[in-house]
């Protein structure tokens, strides 16, 4: 196998970051209100590798152990600036207080910076999210959109004097849409484009918008998006990283702790039923089985990936998995993810393993989009283009090249991701092997 190429030089990080969210609901609201809150001392940015995370260097007799924000040259939180769309008017202060994610109280603190931020009209289509009926939405057709989202990013970096802006999908999600002809090449895409082509959904131009403008887009919806090939194929020739899709949050982050435990130890699994209840506009729209197809295809390719009932037949081969989501409007944001893992051990006998996460989607999704926001700009300040693979942490459904079957470990997701951040700095990379803290005896002793 060859060696990885050496490192490009990085550019220094900027003084000031945009960051234009797709959706300005309940977890770009939370984001925005949580950065604020942590730039005025009112909270912690936990969940957040960006913010609290360390990373080992060299040896462990070294004790190098540095913050990766100390380590690799990332925007400071102090200089982000925030915008983007939404379908539904008001100012960021009004979607916090309609999500309720946060204590009032806090958001209350906060409305003065949240009052400042209106998100702009956004590109909607009610046939690709069918319980939503957008107010905010931008008229005309597929190429309209197009153009007018073009000029609503370069208006941004200009009003608020950027030289770089990362956007993020944190919109509905849409129904699922298996890749056509139109979604293969480029030339086909802005030939659809043109045609206001109904296979077109608006993720799908969202995220070509971005790249146009040489933007890096993360798509942390199971929409089709920046991973149709006509859009890989923009951002490999733009050299603009994309990173997606999908992200993950609560059932399935302990799913990709869980099953690489039962699997490290050998122990066969007959059946994994997960189901969830959740009342905010995501579950309201997951409630259209349209719209539920596309994040089950996310929420279900997990295990198989990382079981590999193709090689461990015995232990894995008539798995039954299953998902469920249920829209119940009292629990609001707060999520509740059951499972129920019916698995097998010495001689066959059988055990089982039963988990009840209540958790927050939008307060576990938020660190993640921030991080994303920060790792992109990492990215293409480092020369990458296309797929980030080694941002796969941070995904339901990571993408990967062609041929390529995702990683979904969790803490092989997390070495990937570390390892990427050693070899940008040209640091050693870190494989555990632990040999050379060890004397052996030479040979003919």
């Amino acid at each position: 196998m060859s060696s990885a190429p050496a490192p490009q030089p990085i550019q220094p990080a900027p003084e000031r970051l945009g960051v234009l969210l797709q959706g300005m609901g309940a977890v770009g609201s939370t984001l925005v209100a949580g950065v604020l809150a942590v730039r005025q001392g009112l909270g912690e940015p936990i969940g957040s590798l960006t913010q609290l995370g360390h990373i080992r260097l060299g040896k462990r007799t070294e004790n190098r152990n540095p913050r990766i924000r100390d380590f690799v040259p990332l925007a400071p939180l102090d200089g982000l600036v925030f915008g983007g769309w939404d379908i539904f008017g008001g100012t960021l202060y009004d979607a916090c207080t309609h999500a309720q994610v946060l204590d009032q109280t806090l958001v209350e603190k906060l409305k003065g910076g949240l009052s400042e931020i209106v998100p702009m009209p956004g590109a909607f289509d009610p046939n690709f999210v069918k319980r939503l009926n957008g107010t905010n939405v931008k008229p005309g057709t597929r190429r309209d959109w197009a153009d007018a989202l073009r000029r609503d990013i370069r208006d941004f970096k200009a009003k608020n004097g950027l030289d770089r802006v990362v956007v993020i999908n944190c919109s509905s999600t849409e129904i699922y849409v298996e890749p056509g002809a139109v979604h293969q090449t480029l030339e086909a895409f802005e030939r659809g484009l043109d045609a206001n082509d109904p296979q077109i959904g608006p993720s799908l131009i969202y995220a070509y918008a971005a790249l146009m403008e040489g933007c890096p887009y993360a798509n942390g919806t199971p929409s089709l998006s920046a991973d149709a090939p006509a859009l890989l194929e923009l951002a490999n020739t733009r050299g603009v990283p994309v990173a997606g899709k999908d992200f993950k949050t609560g059932q399935t982050m302990v799913k990709t702790v869980l099953a690489p435990m039962l699997k490290a130890r050998m122990l066969g699994v007959k059946g994994w039923f997960s189901t969830n209840i959740l009342g905010n506009r995501d579950g309201e729209v997951l409630d259209d089985p349209e719209s539920f197809k596309a994040k089950e295809k996310t929420k279900l390719g997990v295990l198989d990936t990382i079981f590999q009932p193709e090689v461990y037949p015995g232990l894995y081969g008539d798995l039954y998995h299953a998902v469920r989501i249920n829209y119940y409007p009292p629990r609001g944001d707060a999520k509740e993810g059951w499972d129920n893992i019916d698995l097998f051990g010495w001689l066959g006998y059988p055990m089982q393993l039963k988990v009840d996460f209540l958790c927050r989607d939008s307060i576990l999704a938020a660190p993640i989009a921030l991080d994303l926001a920060l790792f992109l700009d990492l990215a293409q300040r480092a020369g990458k283009k296309g797929i980030q693979e080694w941002l796969s942490f941070y995904w339901k459904g990571p993408m990967a090249a062609d041929g390529l079957k995702p990683e979904h470990d969790l803490f092989i997701q997390l070495t990937k991701l570390k390892n990427n951040l050693r070899h940008m700095m040209g640091e050693t990379l870190i494989t555990h092997l632990g040999t050379e803290y060890y004397e052996y005896p030479s040979e003919g002793n």
